[in-house]
């Protein structure tokens, strides 16, 4: 499904869920989008079925449970191993999100968790033995979020719900 495929009903479905898909049911997003919630329920099997919707996540504070260091590692890799270092980097225990990027000798940025430098150093080096590239350690002050405003059916919607709810885009987060 490509953008295209997607219209008006789909777009605001995924701006609700976008927003809180944890405390919102079919019923409410229904409500939102004049809709029934048997057309939300369908329209949310159809999104996920066809890759638009590919998981829904729980947001994590790692200092307060207990793991001090959130680190992103700066890693380089050849252009035709990104896919596979990437998948073998998420694989390594501490290890919480690969992004790759398509230029740059910072072509891989792996995020990190731990409880102490011990952990670093190994999860740095489990890196480093598959074949990434370690260029630098950046500890993680924050990392702030928001929602894709153009899902939503009237754009200023979206920033107007930005403010109010608090959230913004932290460095390199679209």
């Amino acid at each position: 499904m490509t953008l295209h495929g997607l219209d008006d009903l789909d777009r605001r479905i995924l701006s609700e869920l976008q927003r809180d898909a944890r405390h919102v049911s079919s019923r409410d997003i229904a409500a939102e989008v004049a809709a029934s919630p048997s057309t939300v329920r369908k329209r949310i099997k159809r999104l996920e079925e066809e890759g638009v919707l590919t998981a829904y996540r729980a947001e994590v504070d790692y200092e307060r449970a207990g793991y001090q260091l959130h680190v992103q590692i700066a890693c380089t890799a050849p252009v035709a191993d990104h896919d596979a270092l990437g998948a073998a980097a998420l694989a390594v225990p501490g290890v919480v999100g690969v992004r790759e990027l398509a230029t740059g000798a910072r072509n891989v940025l792996v995020t990190v968790v731990g409880a102490d430098g011990d952990d670093l150093t190994r999860i740095a080096t489990a890196l480093s033995d598959l074949g990434l590239t370690v260029l630098e350690e950046e500890l993680v002050r924050s990392d702030r979020r928001r929602p894709f405003a153009g899902f939503e059916a009237d754009p200023a919607v979206a920033a107007d719900r930005s403010r109010s709810d608090g959230s913004e885009t932290g460095p390199g987060e679209p």
